[in-house]
């Protein structure tokens, strides 16, 4: 879930914002996010994230265009429409076997597609972090972490105090969004 309100931290190195995950992991905070310019693998296993469920919904989804795929053809070839050609049988497998593969990859390509869209929740268009001026560079060379209020462990007080004591390169309050 995305932070909606709490506190940001700007580090200038991967390291620093390795370190900054560990130490507030290990002080108790659970509801932490970073931001990034390319994938940390260590920090994901610091977080501990759960795994995700599209890998599982992609081999599904392709698993069903393939048999959906197969059956048309069997359907309008075996059933629907059969025409002996030349003496070859209404239901040659190997005929089969190309349409099946590209509808597999259609269903599997599809469920990847819009399964990434609404597990990341995007399009999101504004999110409060993007009132913060500078937070653009976190596509580019800044690493940013995120406390949120909701966080069992928040405390404004003491949280900034812990975010302080890791030496950001500064440390703002994400803003209130107003409903």
């Amino acid at each position: 879930m995305p932070v909606r309100h709490g506190f940001l931290a700007e580090f200038p190195g991967a390291d620093d914002l390795a370190e900054a995950v560990s130490i507030l992991h290990e002080e108790g905070y659970r509801l932490v996010e970073t931001y990034s310019p390319f994938a940390l693998p260590p920090i994901e296993e610091r977080l501990r994230l759960p795994r995700s469920r599209l890998p599982k919904l992609v081999f599904a989804a392709g698993l069903l265009g393939a048999i959906l795929g197969y059956s048309i053809q069997w359907y309008a070839d075996v059933r629907a429409f059969p025409v002996q050609v030349g003496g070859r049988p209404l239901h040659a497998v190997p005929a089969f076997v190309p349409a099946t593969f590209e509808a597999m990859v259609l269903g599997a390509a599809l469920a990847a597609f819009f399964g990434l869209l609404l597990a990341l929740k995007l399009p999101e268009l504004w999110h409060p972090v993007f009132e913060i001026d500078g937070f653009e560079r976190a596509s580019v060379d800044r690493f940013w972490i995120a406390v949120d209020e909701r966080d069992p462990l928040f405390d404004a007080e003491r949280t900034r105090a812990s975010l302080a004591a890791l030496r950001p390169l500064r440390l703002v309050t994400i803003p209130e969004v107003s409903a």
